[in-house]
């Protein structure tokens, strides 16, 4: 009776702890994701800060993104065996001195340098995020996991512009840039007392992380990501002008409505950790053919101001939340020898109306290379289990 009191006693201390981990990940991936995307919303500020064109300022929020593109294949592999406490502890002091050198920074271009520098550590912090949190529970509990840690994804994307905007309308554009160094800093001591050391057990040399890129699967699985992607941002990166011309919402409402599918976003994270838990094949075969009766609704009722509200809600909750965790199911579950590497490669006009029917077709497309990457999976399976 005593020992099963200890051993249950260890069961607690080990998810309380799991779970404390999975939030410093969580609220880190919030702080960095708040860096790159909040300077969106400072864009106006910066310019008249450094003197220079809106479309220059521009520059700060591309060559970020530039960089994670560059960094995302190649510095979490080389990061891949170090202790993934320091990794935290590397990143997020780097994010915290680079946010605070952006405060009392004077020159464009050293601001430019200093998000290029952020922009190469970033998926290095997302990476591991992601591999730690699955590497923390049980392997059926994994996408679960991942997916707590996406929700600081997608509340940096919608959270950051708007608290970056009122920052800066209420106090100023260094306040907000002192804001986002506040949260990486805190997170910094947070990860200094509260996670253990968390030295790699097996360390794979580099060699053997590239060698996964010599499975087909991987590359179906990279293809059905790019067209996944495809079908959402094909879309999102239209609906503003969908909404204004087709529904002829104001300006006011069309933000609320984007509101709206940026919070549907955190409610589809939470739905994706059970369903890819509980049935991931099903998920993955079902979310296009969902998505599609999304976008053929977004086709014949988009001239209706309410069902458009709820059907943008529904379209948050599987092409934001739902969507994202799927395609990092899709890469990891393809290179699971790799995690790190599969982790960092995730990391990388007709008409306003008739663009949902590129999405449509994108997602089409998608859906015959998920059938196809689980008809190369079934294979395996089987022959595993006759070798057990």
């Amino acid at each position: 009776m005593l020992s099963l009191i200890i051993s249950e006693s260890g069961v607690v201390f080990l998810t309380k702890r799991n779970n404390l981990l999975i939030f410093i990940l969580t609220i880190g991936v919030f702080g960095i994701l708040n860096t790159e995307m909040g300077v969106i919303g400072l864009l106006p500020s910066i310019s008249e800060h450094f003197n220079v064109s809106i479309s220059t300022a521009g520059l700060a929020v591309s060559l970020f993104a530039i960089a994670i593109a560059v960094a995302g294949p190649t510095l979490p592999l080389l990061f891949s065996g170090i202790d993934r406490k320091k990794i935290m502890l590397l990143v997020l002091g780097v994010f915290t001195l680079g946010n605070i050198a952006s405060v009392f920074i004077s020159n464009f271009t050293i601001l430019l340098i200093v998000r290029i520098i952020l922009g190469l550590f970033h998926p290095i912090y997302c990476s591991m995020a992601f591999t730690v949190a699955a590497s923390s529970v049980k392997p059926e509990e994994a996408p679960k996991a991942v997916s707590k840690v996406f929700i600081g994804v997608s509340a940096g994307m919608i959270a950051g512009v708007p608290i970056a905007s009122f920052i800066d309308s209420a106090f100023s554009y260094e306040m907000a840039m002192a804001f986002f160094a506040i949260v990486t800093a805190i997170m910094l001591i947070a990860a200094l007392i509260f996670v253990p050391s968390m030295p790699v057990k097996e360390r794979l040399s580099y060699g053997t992380q590239l060698t996964v890129l010599k499975k087909p699967i991987l590359w179906i699985s990279i293809v059905t990501v790019v067209l996944l992607n495809a079908s959402v941002f094909g879309v999102y990166s239209y609906i503003a002008e969908y909404l204004e011309t087709v529904t002829q919402m104001s300006s006011n409402i069309i933000s609320l409505t984007l509101f709206v599918f940026g919070g549907a976003n955190i409610i589809g994270n939470i739905v994706a950790g059970r369903i890819l838990t509980n049935s991931p094949i099903k998920s993955i075969l079902t979310f296009p053919l969902l998505l599609s009766v999304v976008y053929i609704l977004l086709f014949f009722t988009g001239e209706f101001a309410v069902p458009m509200v709820i059907i943008t809600f529904l379209w948050g909750i599987l092409a934001g939340g739902i969507m994202a965790n799927i395609n990092q199911y899709l890469i990891s579950s393809s290179a699971p020898e790799a995690p790190d590497f599969a982790n960092g490669l995730f990391i990388s006009q007709m008409g306003a109306q008739y663009v949902v029917l590129v999405g449509i077709l994108s997602l089409i497309l998608g859906l015959v290379t998920i059938l196809l990457r689980t008809y190369m999976l079934t294979p395996t399976k089987q022959l595993s289990k006759k070798v057990s």
